[in-house]
């Protein structure tokens, strides 16, 4: 075996969102066609909320890319924090329109009922929690006139604050989807689909699961913290590879390197 053997499995794991490397678990599947059933529904706000690393980003970047070829969809990966800025960079993307000048909430709603379109505009934000209270509530009024759809993405935490608990924004929101971490049988899923995916099949079956467990004891099943993991687990299996070979075992990955590369990515105190 080779170097590169190990190489190509960390670049599997690198925190990127690709929905190329969305990967199908039965849980996550059964959401992700509620998400697109939504989608249909003559709502106003969809919102799909979790824990960060529960997948939120990819689930959004996936309706993207399945919707995109057959309606209007415009995606938002950083937030446009800017009132002004959001509205004109929703009437250029939605519309067409490039307002050289200042555009209000009231000029974007004027300039709004010139248009009609089959379907709905259908507008997906991510990172939503970083928009401040006076523009989400602003997005809750251009929803509520149904000119335009929102589909957006929240971090839960337990903050009795927290924008989802709102009364008014709960009101407003046809459905909410709530993401959470994978179990230890669907992490080990998640870790072989992805390898397998990308033809690291060796790789794929050298994980048992005695591995995933130890891998769901320090990462709790988040994706992005085992993403995290692993790649740091294949750098240290990169090296051993290059200067100590003997000490691998090419059958199985050993629990005390994933429990290294915790050390070495701070999962664990050492």
């Amino acid at each position: 075996m080779k170097s590169s053997f190990y190489l190509s499995s960390k670049e599997v794991f690198l925190d990127i969102v690709d929905a190329k490397e969305y990967v199908q678990l039965d849980r996550v599947s059964t959401l992700y066609q509620s998400l697109k059933d939504s989608v249909k529904k003559p709502l106003k706000m969809i919102l799909l909320y979790g824990k960060p690393g529960t997948g939120k980003s990819m689930m959004l970047n996936k309706l993207y890319e399945d919707l995109k070829e057959n309606q209007k969809v415009i995606m938002y990966h950083t937030p446009l924090v800017d009132e002004t800025e959001f509205l004109k960079s929703l009437a250029r993307d939605i519309y067409g329109v490039r307002p050289f000048e200042e555009l209000n909430f009231t000029q974007f709603n004027e300039l709004s009922e010139h248009y009609e379109f089959d379907n709905t505009p259908l507008v997906l934000l991510d990172e939503a929690q970083l928009y401040s209270t006076s523009l989400m509530e602003k997005i809750r009024l251009i929803s509520d006139a149904r000119k335009i759809k929102f589909v957006i993405t929240l971090h839960k935490t337990d903050d009795k604050e927290d924008i989802i608990a709102k009364e008014h924004f709960q009101t407003r929101i046809w459905e909410s989807l709530e993401l959470h971490n994978a179990s230890s049988a669907e992490l080990k899923i998640y870790i072989q689909k992805k390898l397998m995916k990308n033809n690291c099949f060796d790789v794929a079956n050298m994980f048992d699961n005695k591995n995933v467990k130890c891998i769901h004891k320090i990462t709790s099943g988040n994706y992005r913290d085992t993403n995290k993991l692993l790649d740091s687990l294949f750098s240290i299996y990169d090296w051993y590879e290059d200067n100590q070979p003997t000490k691998i075992n090419y059958s199985n990955i050993s629990n005390k390197f994933i429990e290294m590369a915790a050390i070495k990515t701070g999962f664990i105190n050492a």
